[in-house]
């Protein structure tokens, strides 16, 4: 993993380029300053201070250079505004003129990140991008933000070949091992009866790829208890109610949620929060085989309720039930799950939006609230009550899928709230977890959504 700690250091008074940082309403004061020589090299790159990630190296004497770069808002800086400078600037070490960094370093730490797993060919070597701050106490927590963002993006990139159930396991034995923290495991027989759902979504898999419920403990008894839980499907073929190619082709990022609640659960034991960590990852890949659940069938679940299978391709509601089921049993505070669950929340908000079922209206203020404050956007969806009929079934408990392909996203949260104690703080992310187009500091492939909001939410609620 790259080392973001050696691209974010101190600023010590030493040698270093300095970044000039203009938006539209800046750029003329700013050039009016520099000289007539300086003007005309701007105006023949067509360097006009309106363009976004626009950016020019200046020429100072002694062969050394400084930058001129346009962000959207100089008062506002986002994550992302310095991230094109981090991965194209030549290697070296940077301040900005008048202003500290603060949240844009995260961009600049994370252009500079490549996932490179299986490139034979080595990339060229461009050297590294130190950006200087005289914000001290803030290089940690940022680094430990671009550590964990990398986390869920290098997860959801990995092929299910490396990605499986067990693959998963193993990632969040390394956090508990790097943090202090116990892992359970729970398969086979133990997992048949105690979580018919998992057991019934990966019972088509290969044994090798066998399903399992990965249960991760940390911190005080006493604190209060935080359930984060997150979808590990590591492959999802649709089982018997089989996708079309087009459809499988991404499914390898569909334990982006499981990513999402590593990712999480790392940066709350890094942060130290005084809670009780109990991370959940139902773990399963949905395969077709012989011995695959069918449409049709009837599965009892954690809780008692008896599901009928409309589809078999609304099998990540199935096991986010059970592990719902069993994190209310320890009476937690706080619930959150993270999913890359419907098509249809991406339907009604594209990719970038990942959609949030709350049943509690300060909680969805507070995840709101900091979602806005450190640019990660979300979209609260309404647990429409009137829905739920539309998942009745004429011989179970309730069908884990409508019948009618309206609502897809509020009727599949709202067959999670089935699991959920009436009475716990709940919120439910519905997210891509996936980047269809590239993005300074953002490659196309997987991505973290919604994991510095719920952090930071964490953080709001439970700071020390």
């Amino acid at each position: 993993m790259t080392d973001f700690a050696a691209l974010l250091q101190p600023d010590r008074g030493g040698s270093a380029r300095t970044i000039h940082l203009v938006d539209k309403d800046s750029f003329d004061v700013w050039a009016k300053r520099q000289s007539v020589a300086r003007r005309n090299l701007l105006g023949a790159m067509r360097f006009d201070g309106k363009t976004a990630f626009q950016y020019a190296l200046l020429p100072l004497d002694g062969g050394e250079v400084e930058v001129v770069a346009t962000v959207a808002k100089l008062a506002e800086l986002s994550p992302w505004c310095l991230a094109r400078l981090g991965e194209a600037l030549p290697a070296g070490t940077y301040r900005l003129a008048k202003s500290e960094p603060g949240i844009a370093a995260l961009g600049w730490m994370l252009g500079q990140h490549r996932f490179t797993r299986y490139k034979t060919i080595p990339a060229p070597e461009h050297g590294e991008r130190v950006l200087l701050t005289k914000q001290v106490a803030a290089i940690e927590p940022m680094v430990r933000l671009a550590v964990s963002t990398v986390l869920v993006r290098d997860l959801v990139d990995t092929p299910a070949s490396d990605m499986g159930p067990a693959d998963l396991e193993a990632a969040a034995r390394a956090l508990a091992k790097e943090y202090g923290a116990k892992v359970e495991l729970t398969h086979g027989d133990a997992l048949d009866t105690g979580y018919p759902m998992i057991a019934a979504v990966g019972r088509g898999a290969a044994r090798d790829r066998s399903p399992g419920l990965i249960e991760l403990h940390w911190g005080r008894d006493d604190a209060p208890r935080v359930a984060i839980i997150g979808k590990g499907v590591c492959f999802d073929s649709g089982g018997l109610d089989i996708k079309p190619a087009s459809g499988m082709r991404l499914m390898k990022k569909d334990m982006g949620g499981a990513a999402h609640a590593l990712g999480l659960a790392r940066l709350v034991m890094a942060e130290r929060l005084p809670i009780r960590l109990h991370l959940l990852i139902p773990a399963v890949e949905n395969s077709v085989s012989a011995t695959a659940f069918r449409p049709g069938d009837v599965i009892g679940s954690r809780l008692g309720l008896q599901v009928e299978i409309d589809n078999t391709d609304a099998e990540g509601r199935l096991v986010l039930g059970d592990a719902l089921a069993r994190a209310g049993e320890d009476s937690p505070t706080l619930i959150l799950d993270f999913a890359t669950l419907t098509g249809a929340a991406r339907v009604a908000l594209g990719p970038d939006l990942p959609a949030l079922f709350v049943n509690d209206d300060q909680l969805a203020a507070d995840l709101l609230g900091a979602a806005t404050a450190v640019s990660d956007p979300l979209w609260r969806m309404p647990l429409w009550d009137g829905y739920d009929e539309m998942l009745k079934s004429g011989i179970a408990d309730l069908a884990n899928s409508a019948e009618s392909p309206l609502a897809g996203a509020i009727t599949a949260a709202l067959f999670l709230r089935r699991f959920v104690p009436a009475d716990t703080a709940w919120a439910h992310f519905d997210t891509f977890a996936w980047r269809p187009a590239a993005k300074p500091g953002r490659p196309k492939g997987g991505e973290a959504m919604g994991l510095r909001a719920a952090f930071a939410m964490l953080q709001a609620r439970f700071s020390a």
